[in-house]
């Protein structure tokens, strides 16, 4: 694609977003947590996700009223317009709540912080212990040996595939999600 053009989604009017615009939405860590914020809910208020992402900053609740403070005077001033100015948000009022196009940045969002692993090593990590015990049971490791491979091998495949479905559920990027937000507009 030529760097600056727009190309369009299906038939609908509303222009892709650009990958540098995504990066340049994820790379704020305060843009990040009020997406995701708004991934759980319809719409909400200012000064409720102001609270919430203040509360994730300070571990503390409630947040010290300085930082509540500065939250809020960020996401008003800062994050909340560059959010409305690229369509990722829609603003009525006080009220906040995700566009259509949000789901260009939210497929995007993984939030992971602390001692916290990605979504992608967990699942390598269910994988190779899926093999490493499939192997242990056809090698003849005791505790192991006793049990059919297969048995072993569809244990954790079902557990890849409930992780999955959590993953998904949480996330809120379901078509479900999608057809429940566009119900409450």
């Amino acid at each position: 694609m030529i760097a600056g053009a727009s190309h369009y989604r299906g038939s609908t009017d509303t222009p892709e977003l650009p990958e540098t615009a995504i990066h340049d939405v994820l790379r704020n860590e305060r843009r990040r947590r009020l997406l995701s914020l708004l991934t759980d809910r319809a719409t909400a208020s200012v000064s409720d996700l102001a609270e919430r992402i203040a509360e994730q900053e300070s571990d503390e609740v409630p947040a010290p009223r300085d930082v509540r403070q500065s939250v809020y005077v960020s996401l008003q001033q800062t994050h909340i317009p560059k959010l409305v100015r690229l369509g990722i948000v829609e603003q009525d009022g006080d009220g906040i709540r995700l566009s259509d196009r949000a789901d260009d940045v939210t497929v995007h969002l993984e939030v992971v912080s602390g001692y916290d692993i990605a979504w992608s090593e967990y699942y390598v990590g269910v994988g190779l212990l899926g093999l490493l015990a499939v192997l242990a049971v056809e090698v003849g490791v005791p505790g192991f040996a006793a049990l059919p491979s297969v048995l072993v091998a569809a244990l954790f495949l079902a557990v890849v595939v409930a992780s999955a479905v959590y993953q998904t559920w949480t996330l809120g990027s379901t078509v479900f999600h999608r057809a429940r937000r566009d119900g409450d507009r």
